[in-house]
């Protein structure tokens, strides 16, 4: 009978071999050190958090209710921001316009809402944006360097949005509101107070939106007219003229590059 060796058993003797004999080191030159716990670069601690703190007790210092109060400030003024652009900006011409013009062309829902009021919003940022400069520069820079107070950085930065309603405020409009409030008349921009300059701002921007409203209705009008007169003659009174007029009207504007006259007229037109 022949014995077969089982082929693991010098593989098992190596390894307890190897587990039960004390390791050397292969170089007896190298020397070990002892490693320090001690790190050798100083991780600087994580700044603290400062407290945010909205709760109505009584405040330990004047500096906590200082905090307090221009968070605030801030927050009302992010959930006023949508107004403020309304009405302080030109947004409200040139959406209205744009409604206008929608409407007189008679496309219904095209282009949709959403797409005006985008090229609204970006056509406001372009007309507004020396004037934000300018705000920033006079108020909120020096502000954010701790160089005037919050008072005086408001009055800096509304001043140039002030000026650019003012400017472009109907001086009828102006009167009607220092009439109901029984004001004398404003000799500089500064004598003007802010609620009298934002509502006469608006219903100025409203009447020059209507107006231009009106002059974009008349060539669409006129071509709606040629139209339903050209389907009578024919006898052809049960086809909408709508139907008809649209394909002219869309025509015209396009020949005519339409809102590239539009909108150049409609930045102009602000000072």
């Amino acid at each position: 009978m022949i014995e077969v060796e089982n082929p693991s058993k010098p593989q098992d003797s190596l390894i307890e071999n190897l587990l039960t004999e004390p390791t050397q080191d292969l170089n007896p030159n190298i020397q070990t050190q002892e490693i320090s716990s001690t790190p050798l670069v100083d991780i600087p601690s994580p700044a603290p958090i400062p407290k945010i703190d909205l709760s109505l007790s009584p405040p330990n210092n004047p500096t906590e209710l200082v905090t307090t109060l221009n968070i605030i400030i801030i927050i009302t003024l992010l959930v006023l921001a949508p107004s403020l652009i309304l009405v302080m900006t030109s947004f409200t011409r040139i959406l209205i316009v744009f409604a206008f013009l929608r409407t007189a062309l008679g496309t219904q829902q095209s282009p949709p809402t959403q797409i005006l009021i985008s090229l609204a919003l970006v056509i406001t940022f372009f007309i507004m944006e020396p004037v934000a400069t300018k705000a920033y520069e006079a108020g909120i820079k020096p502000y954010i360097a701790e160089e005037i107070s919050y008072d005086e950085a408001f009055v800096r930065a509304i001043k140039p949005f002030k000026e650019f309603m003012i400017y472009n405020t109907r001086e009828k409009d102006i009167a009607l509101f220092l009439r109901i409030r029984n004001m004398d008349n404003p000799q500089t921009i500064d004598d003007v107070p802010l609620s009298i300059a934002i509502p006469a701002f608006m219903i100025s921007e409203l009447k020059t939106a209507f107006w231009i409203g009106f002059l974009l209705y008349l060539p669409f009008l006129v071509i709606d007219m040629v139209i339903s007169s050209v389907l009578m003659a024919m006898g052809m009174m049960m086809l909408p003229p709508v139907m008809i007029s649209l394909p002219f009207k869309i025509l015209v504007f396009v020949l005519v590059d339409g809102f590239n006259l539009l909108v150049g007229n409609l930045v102009v037109g602000f000072k």
